[in-house]
């Protein structure tokens, strides 16, 4: 049985998200992800107007006349939803958890899918991956999907980003719309290595969209006369520092900005569009501005 305050929640995230769908994510999604798969057809002896792009060398040389790769247009897109629940997703000071954040965001992907009659599926992740639902259409199995999203309740609490993508390749066949929706902290540099590796063959066989998930807090500890007991979500881990020290707030800032200077060179190495939300801010400008980037940028 599901909690009545998950359902109502649920429900209230449908009735938001829609909205927002309906009036301006769908167009979005439309402009960037439709008619982007193309599937091989045929091949054909080029033609003076043909686009010179297409040509097949390999047959060309072979024939010593110039063909042309044909495709046709798959009408039907694959979007898989890759959400983190780990511990640190639970953190929030700004008026929504993290992972409520990663719940509505979840919904408007997935409707903006669904109203474009495409197949969402999805997968929560921790430090294993918890659950997965194979991708299908239909409004009751997006709700499906958001209400796991809300009320699962995850049997670990640490982080790993390698499983999700590592079960991804290895049972997704065709290339997928992946967005990977976390707060991306790992505990260690061999969590961070691994994650890097099922990364860059991730973004060969399938679109990745990492979905980055920070709260203000996490950027900027508070100023205050006294000191500051700081416990560490996943692995329970608590620290004491003194919020009157500049120097110790400055430090704790660089540290994460640095971290997130490391994931965008990484980001950007394997060619990926990043979606980046604040919890304490509106996720509907950064994700608008997604998808204007990636039109612009597939225009060129």
């Amino acid at each position: 049985m599901i909690a009545r305050d998950i359902l109502a929640q649920v429900r209230r995230i449908e009735i938001m998200t829609g909205r927002l769908v309906s009036e301006t994510f769908a167009g979005e999604y439309l402009s960037v992800f439709k008619g982007r798969g193309m599937e091989f057809a045929d091949i054909r002896e080029y033609v003076p107007g043909d686009d010179i792009r297409a040509i097949d060398w390999n047959v060309t040389a072979r024939s010593d006349r110039p063909y042309i790769r044909q495709y046709t247009e798959e009408r039907e897109l694959t979007v898989v939803i890759a959400c983190d629940l780990s511990g640190s997703q639970f953190f929030g000071t700004a008026g929504k958890l993290k992972h409520e954040v990663a719940a509505e965001l979840s919904a408007v992907l997935a409707f903006s899918a669904l109203q474009n009659n495409d197949k969402v599926g999805l997968f929560l992740f921790t430090e294993s991956v918890e659950k997965f639902i194979p991708a299908k259409k239909g409004r009751r199995h997006v709700l499906h999907l958001i209400r796991d999203v809300l009320a699962y309740e995850p049997r670990h609490r640490g982080t790993r980003l390698a499983p999700p993508l590592d079960t991804i390749n290895r049972v997704l066949k065709r290339r997928c719309i992946v967005f990977l929706i976390s707060d991306f902290r790992v505990e260690n540099a061999a969590d961070l290595a691994a994650f890097d590796k099922a990364l860059k063959l991730s973004a060969l066989k399938h679109d990745v969209i990492p979905v980055v998930i920070q709260d203000p807090r996490e950027k900027a500890l508070p100023v205050l006369e006294a000191l500051l007991e700081l416990e560490d979500p996943e692995t329970g881990r608590r620290v004491l520092i003194n919020a009157r020290d500049k120097e110790t707030l400055d430090l704790h800032a660089r540290s994460e900005s640095d971290r997130l200077a490391a994931l965008d060179r990484m980001f950007r190495l394997y060619g990926l569009d990043t979606i980046r939300v604040s919890a304490g801010q509106s996720y509907i400008d950064p994700v608008i501005r997604f998808f204007r980037q990636r039109a612009r940028r597939l225009r060129h």
